[in-house]
């Protein structure tokens, strides 16, 4: 039948020129696509991976360091002063940093050795953070590009599909789903990719926020301590000065006496 012969019948129903039903299956949409679809699929597929990848890894490693940091609280908050060991590996930086701190500083005024030891424990505070917090970033990014992405294919596998209409020359279901489908597929994986990134990220945002606040709690306690350990060692210190100074006094007295009986 002729492209005339066609368009003197109307509702006539041309013989199916595209792919066949069983074609319309997801896994035979992705191996007939275009080979630029099939590439944006691949690449939100390993980006869904790496999504998973990151829940499992860094989920686990956020487990961990907030039951060490709790441990470490509890640790700690027991001890009188600076603890002289700890088992938790953030607590024995915290702690390691104040007595080198301390060490180093003790001669000097207490004001200033509490102010340096806030810093270097400030300075732990945000290398924790950062350390915990390395891989997110990645999460983010997949949650905001995803859906562009699959956009793109979403947009490339139209334009196939009109490109196929055009050399057609007709607008029979069976040439345009194809390509259409193709199309929806790639906006579907975009989606499904950044859709799990997003709510990840979420999740790890909240457990970083709430591991940062607790380590500031354990560096509020080790700074006390050391402020403690600090005010009794001056006290202790100043003590001793008064002790010698009234020993002295007493011994210089009574030679002061017979020369003031010689004057007599």
């Amino acid at each position: 039948m002729t492209l005339s012969e066609t368009n003197a019948v109307p509702n006539a129903v041309l013989p199916p020129t595209g792919l066949p039903h069983a074609a319309l299956t997801p896994w035979q949409m992705v191996v007939t696509a275009d080979p630029i679809v099939q590439g944006v699929m691949a690449l939100l597929l390993l980006a869904s991976i790496a999504t998973w990848t990151l829940l499992v890894a860094k989920g686990l490693e956020l487990l961990a360091a907030r039951r060490e940091l709790r441990a470490a609280l509890v640790a700690v908050n027991a001890a009188p002063g600076l603890p002289d060991r700890t088992e938790q590996p953030i607590a024995r930086r915290l702690v390691d940093a104040a007595r080198a701190e301390i060490a180093c500083s003790a001669d000097l005024p207490a004001d200033g050795v509490k102010e340096r030891i806030a810093l270097h424990l400030r300075r732990i505070d945000h290398q924790a953070g950062r350390h915990l917090g390395r891989g997110t970033g990645l999460l983010a990014s997949i949650g905001a590009c995803g859906p562009f992405i699959g956009l793109f294919g979403t947009v490339w596998g139209i334009m196939n599909s009109f490109v196929g209409i055009s050399e057609a020359q007709t607008t029979n279901l069976a040439v345009v789903a194809p390509g259409i489908a193709e199309a929806l597929l790639a906006t579907a994986t975009g989606l499904a990719a950044a859709i799990p990134a997003v709510l990840v990220y979420n999740l790890f945002a909240r457990m970083l926020a709430g591991y940062r606040a607790g380590l500031a709690d354990l560096s509020t306690v080790v700074l006390a301590h050391a402020a403690r350990d600090l005010d009794r060692a001056h006290a202790v210190r100043d003590l001793d000065r008064g002790r010698a100074a009234t020993a002295g006094r007493g011994e210089a007295g009574p030679l002061r006496r017979p020369l003031h009986r010689a004057a007599e």
